[in-house]
């Protein structure tokens, strides 16, 4: 059973920057899916980056999604070495405020671009126990 721990959360005032991680062990599969998903007291869990296992696509952009709402501030990368994923998090803001988690699951389609990886996770993700980012202004 794949195991995940996030750490890099914290308190930052708006417009700061972290970068959350994310080390997977037990982890043995080639093609997979991983991404990062955040929630806030009351609300759904809501996808915000993911990515499909090098490979499992046609093109390098499609093995990438962020959302909308973190398109341009958030990018989702991750280390193969080291089994670690990673969220890099610029121009905070006070919405972004929530508790972070990290996601993994197999990849069993032909292919698993990062918006299908999204969905997938949402379905059928294995998860760390999360990490807090607090934003204030």
């Amino acid at each position: 059973q794949v195991q995940l721990m996030e750490s890099g959360g914290g308190s930052v005032q708006s417009g700061g920057s972290l970068r959350l991680s994310c080390t997977a062990s037990r982890f043995t599969s080639s093609r997979y899916c991983m991404g990062w998903f955040r929630q806030t007291p009351g609300q759904q869990r809501e996808g915000i980056a993911a990515m499909g296992s090098p490979g499992s696509t046609l093109t390098t952009t499609g093995r990438f999604f962020h959302a909308d709402s973190v398109k341009g501030r958030f990018t989702i990368s991750q280390d193969y070495v080291n089994n670690t994923l990673y969220l890099q998090m610029n121009s905070l803001e006070r919405e972004d405020t929530a508790m972070y988690y990290c996601g993994v699951s197999a990849c069993d389609a032909k292919y698993c671009t990062g918006s299908w990886c999204l969905g997938k996770l949402s379905r059928a993700g294995t998860w760390g126990q999360g990490t807090q980012v607090t934003v204030s202004s």
